[in-house]
């Protein structure tokens, strides 16, 4: 099953997708995507709707508009780990984004003012459905709702500027969620698939899910120890190797360009490039 968050006239609402349909969940249904996982109801949400909109009617908003939290991997392929220079370690490491960062699919990563360094980051998202702490390796999957594709777009210079990634991970505008999540029943064992990211079509990133460092089932392990995860929070859980920082020249997303992050059995999500305009 597929579930997308979106606009429609001024409104806000989320539903399943049915081909090119959205069987939007009705007025007695939880409120939104996150109140729906938190209930418990994904699966009933659009039970008994009678309303459907088609997906070229509506905008699209970040799958979860309001996750409680981000938390992202860092240096999670091993080619990624051997460009970065970064030594093998026991644990995943851990930074946050806020959810202001997000975006949809269709909308646009936008370059700041700040900076040009601006880079792609191609990975796979889990979105959380049950509340837990201290989640043993082996039972992590049941807690898993679904997934979705992200575009961890960074600004190298501001995450160098220390030690700690915060200020690089979390402009406006720079972290792209959608274009829907998917049950974990219906992709399947992630061993199976892989990610790859295109910049004006030509392939950039490109590894299968099984090339991770730490599995989604470590992750989640290790996550739970140190806070409860609960339903609607997002975790990243990072990026292949190829990014553009690494690259000689180094490849910097310019307004214009066009990023597409493809994971098979999921879909494609592809964000332009623009220019920051806010005053």
């Amino acid at each position: 099953m597929k579930m997308v968050s979106f606009e429609h006239q001024g409104r806000a609402g989320y539903g399943v997708l049915d081909g090119d349909q959205i069987v939007v969940a009705p007025a007695s249904a939880p409120a939104d995507l996150k109140a729906a996982l938190v209930a418990g109801d994904v699966v009933g949400v659009a039970a008994g709707s009678t309303e459907r909109l088609s997906l070229a009617e509506v905008t699209l908003l970040p799958v979860l508009p309001n996750p409680g939290k981000i938390l992202c991997v860092g240096h999670n392929y091993e080619d990624h780990r051997k460009e970065t220079g970064r030594a093998k370690v026991d644990h995943p490491s851990i930074f946050t984004r806020w959810a202001d960062t997000l975006i949809a699919a269709g909308q646009p990563i936008v370059r700041p003012r700040e900076s040009t360094d601006l880079d792609y980051e191609g990975e796979l998202a889990i979105v959380i459905g049950r509340r837990g702490r201290r989640i043993p390796r082996d039972l992590a999957m049941d807690f898993v709702a679904g997934y979705a594709i992200a575009n961890d777009a960074s600004v190298r210079d501001w995450q160098w500027h220390t030690h700690q990634f915060t200020p690089g991970k979390n402009f406006p505008n720079t972290c792209a969620l959608g274009p829907w999540l998917m049950t974990a029943d219906e992709l399947g064992p992630l061993d199976q698939h892989r990610i790859t990211t295109r910049v004006n079509d030509a392939v950039v990133q490109d590894a299968g899910f099984d090339q991770m460092i730490f599995s989604v089932a470590d992750i989640i392990a290790y996550c739970s120890a140190f806070t409860t995860l609960s339903p609607g929070d997002v975790i990243l859980t990072g990026t292949p190797g190829g990014v553009g920082a690494k690259r000689t020249p180094p490849l910097w997303l310019k307004p214009g360009d066009v990023v597409e992050v493809t994971v098979t059995g999921l879909g494609v999500l592809t964000n332009p490039v623009s220019e920051d305009a806010a005053a």
